[in-house]
């Protein structure tokens, strides 16, 4: 007799679920408990996206910016309706618990002399040793308003990405669509316009708008999916 596909999932008991699923026993300062989930052994500071905690244990505070002022100065990332979405600061001893809309967390250990340049859109947490500074594309403000923020990490320590399923890690030279393109490394994007594609699907798409990596070193990650179409 064959199952319909709704059938075909696991069967359980309590115990065998709790065991399952239960997180990971471990002190690593960043340890992912499956592909949607981070978990971040905090003994100090940790900077994590706003609302991205679940759950967290020990004894933890949470501190929100939503202006560029105060500790986390100037780390905001700009929607499309020019509103400032800010990161929090995570202090104490525990654990954390962070994902974001059941994106997949991707981390990276960067070494004294690795940087890495991510959209804010996609950094879920860093460690606060973490070097950062917060730029924006303005060149790309007819494609999303108040232009395109992302955050330049530089190492050592740390870094928690999140991406719309599995990413690509492409090598230069390459173009890309800024809209799915989640991170760079060794490597400095031109904004150009393909004007073949105004006409056909219109001025304010940001799909006319492309990112030109060039050069042989670094890396560029993109997602097969359009975080502002």
């Amino acid at each position: 007799m064959l199952l319909e596909p709704s059938t075909l999932c696991e069967i359980m008991n309590i115990e065998q679920f709790k065991s399952e699923h239960t997180p990971t026993d471990s002190n690593e300062t960043f340890q992912l408990e499956n592909s949607y989930t981070l978990d971040v052994a905090v003994d100090g500071t940790l900077m994590a996206k706003a609302g991205s905690m679940i759950a967290y244990t020990g004894d933890l505070s949470f501190t929100g910016q939503a202006t560029p002022e105060g500790g986390i100065t100037g780390f905001i990332k700009e929607a499309a309706t020019n509103e400032g979405t800010p990161v929090m600061t995570v202090e104490g001893h525990g654990h954390v618990y962070l994902a974001d809309n059941e994106k997949k967390v991707q981390v990276l250990e960067l070494e004294a002399d690795d940087a890495v340049t991510v959209n804010g859109e996609d950094v879920l947490a860093f460690e606060s040793q973490i070097n950062y500074e917060i730029d924006k594309m303005d060149s790309l403000a007819g494609a999303f308003a108040g232009g395109f923020t992302n955050v330049y990490l530089e190492g050592p320590g740390y870094v928690a990405l999140t991406t719309h399923a599995d990413p690509l890690v492409m090598t230069p030279p390459v173009t890309t669509d800024p809209s799915a393109t989640v991170a760079w490394s060794g490597t400095t994007p031109d904004v150009e316009v393909n004007k073949n594609l105004s006409d056909m699907i219109g001025q304010e798409s940001g799909e006319r708008f492309q990112m030109n990596f060039t050069g042989t070193d670094g890396f560029v990650v993109v997602q097969p999916y359009e975080e502002f179409a």
